[in-house]
């Protein structure tokens, strides 16, 4: 492709990757600005651009990777690490007392639905709880390797159903 029949097709694209960029950063003037960083990059990198593929997939792969890639330096800049030493205990959890009663009804009414569970599903959850491997678990209680994952999937599903007043999340 000659050089100002590719330029020109490039700038023609730009209609096309408007609304795109507008999906993407949900803001008109971060959307300007992602749309003409994308048709600078594709100039500059027209030696890279192989005649005959999709002119149009690629623009779109190249204004994905530069939304990502600033999505990704926003972050970064956005976050602070604070390396000085606490010495006006700000945010300290040292000055937080904490009541474990909470925990401790917690724990028991975790107890009590483990205790709950049939033997089936209650034995190789606590072999899991205690750290042993899935693997481990089926030769120990001589059981089939799937047969061990679903027992504990489903004493987990138990449990939760069981202590939903703790709304656990879906981890």
């Amino acid at each position: 492709m000659i050089a100002t029949n590719f330029e020109r097709s490039v700038v023609d694209m730009a209609v096309n990757l408007r609304p795109y960029a507008i999906n993407l950063t949900k803001d008109l003037d971060e959307a300007k600005d992602l749309l003409q960083e994308t048709i600078f990059r594709a100039l500059a990198n027209a030696d890279k651009y192989t005649q005959g593929t999709n002119l149009k997939a690629w623009l779109f792969t190249i204004m994905r990777n530069i939304f990502i890639n600033s999505y990704r330096k926003k972050i970064k800049r956005n976050t602070i690490i604070d390396s000085t030493d606490n010495l006006y205990y700000i945010n300290s959890n040292q000055t937080v007392i904490r009541n474990r009663a909470e925990g401790h009804f917690m724990m028991e009414d975790i107890n009590r639905g483990i205790a709950r569970l049939s033997d089936d599903y209650k034995v190789p959850f606590m072999m899991h709880f205690e750290g042993y491997k899935y693997q481990e678990i089926a030769d120990h209680l001589k059981l089939p390797l799937g047969t061990v994952k679903s027992r504990i999937f489903f004493a987990r599903k138990e449990l939760k159903k069981q202590l939903s007043i703790y709304r656990f999340s879906n981890n």
